[in-house]
């Protein structure tokens, strides 16, 4: 597994695990961010990660990024 913040731009992975304290994995998961999702990163910025997930585009700080593994 390796966290988002390390996959390559415009290749769709497969969610494997969401991580982080209870209230970041909510917060997460409320955004569509579960297992056997698919997520695409669409490009890093100053430390935010923007990517497309279920037919969204979704900004995350790094920190939130490093805690969904593909």
């Amino acid at each position: 597994m390796t966290p988002l913040t390390k996959t390559r731009i415009g290749e769709p992975m497969p969610i494997k695990k969401v991580g982080g304290g209870k209230e970041m994995r909510k917060f997460l998961e409320s955004l569509g961010f579960v297992p056997e999702s698919h997520v695409t990163v669409l490009a890093c910025i100053d430390g935010s990660v923007i990517v497309n997930l279920k037919e969204s585009r979704v900004a995350l700080n790094s920190m939130m990024a490093s805690k969904i593994m593909v």
